[in-house]
């Protein structure tokens, strides 16, 4: 080969890679693009901003521009790095982690209900209805079939999405307890828009509600220790939860919290998402005793121990608020965690018995009068 004919193979070579190259660095460059455009799009929300950080900022559990627990709250429990946990997440073998039939539910009509009976329906996971002393009461409404913003990671089980926005009545107190996926719920809250009164939220997750054009003067927005007047006997107070948000890159922009629901006729506490700590027994010697304590117990696991209760804990903090009665939520509706999918149920009632811990059990979209509640094991013929 002659030196020209050398030189000329040498450039080619040098434009294929430097093609190559290119094509790769614009494949990046698109990836990058996507990855941006997609997060910024509605359904991930807003940041808190304008007045509404202004109230944010100087609060007493918001510094360095975050949200604090009251208590020490590693994301992580000691000696537990995050390739641990993608090395548990990807490589660990999964056991029962969905039915393997579809789960048996129930139709309730709640659009006609009577109005003097007080209720609560479960939708599966966190999502639940309630008619107490007449007002229509909904919770951390997920009915999109899905728990993340991309939809095939975190589909919802075969039978547990049973209910739309459309079988719902006219809400008048909607909850919404932090702005995690599968407690805020983009879809479900624009279908829901027309039919709600008044929402009811943690300080900062108004910012999402008002982007997606919700009425600034439906959203009642609290920190740890706020109380609002709802109507003529019914009143709330924002109380601690340990946990933590956010729906993208950034955690802590808006607040978790729990609930204390006083109505004319109950005294209800929600739980929303909490690892278990001292505040449970705080609030239940200065609120309780409740009616009724809705906790979750699922999607937990020794990994993340401080932002999620082991079931046992459940119990005991159900136990701690001095709950008569204890409905267990956060489970048979979504993979989020590694134990087996009716794990979590079977385990708070053992607990729960040894506690004498009453627990209300029904099937997704049952109606459970409050005055007569549901206990049987359904799950049990559920593989």
């Amino acid at each position: 080969m002659s030196a020209a004919s050398a030189l000329r193979a040498y450039i080619c070579c040098i434009n294929q890679a430097n093609t190559r190259m290119l094509i790769v660095i614009a494949l990046i460059a698109l990836i990058i693009i996507a990855t941006f455009l997609f997060i910024r799009s509605s359904r991930f929300g807003a940041m808190p901003s304008g007045t509404r950080l202004a109230r944010i900022q100087p609060a007493a559990n918001y510094k360095d521009g975050a949200f604090l627990n009251e208590e020490d709250t590693p994301m992580l429990p000691e000696g537990v790095t995050y390739w641990d946990i993608m090395k548990y997440m990807f490589f660990t073998p999964n056991v029962r982690p969905k039915p393997t039939a579809t789960l048996p539910s129930k139709k309730t009509d709640l659009l006609n209900l009577d109005p003097a009976t007080d209720i609560i329906v479960w939708f599966g996971h966190s999502s639940y209805f309630m008619q107490v002393a007449g007002k229509k009461v909904l919770v951390d409404p997920v009915f999109s079939g899905a728990a993340s913003p991309i939809k095939p990671t975190t589909r919802s089980f075969d039978g547990s999405d049973v209910y739309t926005a459309d079988d719902l009545p006219g809400i008048d107190y909607l909850f919404i307890t932090h702005d995690h996926w599968d407690h805020l719920d983009y879809e479900t809250v624009m279908k829901l828009k027309p039919k709600v009164k008044k929402i009811i939220t943690s300080l900062g997750v108004g910012a999402h509600l008002e982007r997606w054009g919700l009425d600034p003067k439906i959203i009642i927005e609290t920190n740890w220790g706020d109380k609002a007047d709802l109507d003529a006997g019914f009143t709330i107070k924002n109380t601690t939860a340990r946990h933590f948000s956010g729906r993208g890159f950034k955690r802590a922009q808006s607040l978790w919290s729990s609930f204390v629901f006083t109505t004319p006729t109950r005294k209800i506490f929600i739980g929303g998402d909490s690892g278990y700590g001292p505040h449970f027994k705080r609030i239940g010697a200065e609120f309780g005793p409740f009616d009724l304590a809705i906790l979750e117990c699922g999607q937990y696991d020794a990994h993340w121990k401080y932002i999620h209760m082991m079931p046992e804990e459940t119990a005991q903090a159900a136990k701690d608020l001095n709950a008569k009665w204890l409905i267990p939520v956060h489970w048979a509706k979504f993979r989020l965690a590694k134990h087996a999918w009716d794990d979590s149920i079977k385990r708070v009632t053992t607990a729960a018995q040894s506690e004498n811990m009453p627990v209300i059990t029904p099937m997704i979209g049952e109606m459970v009068e409050l005055g007569n509640p549901v206990t049987g094991a359904w799950w049990e013929k559920v593989q």
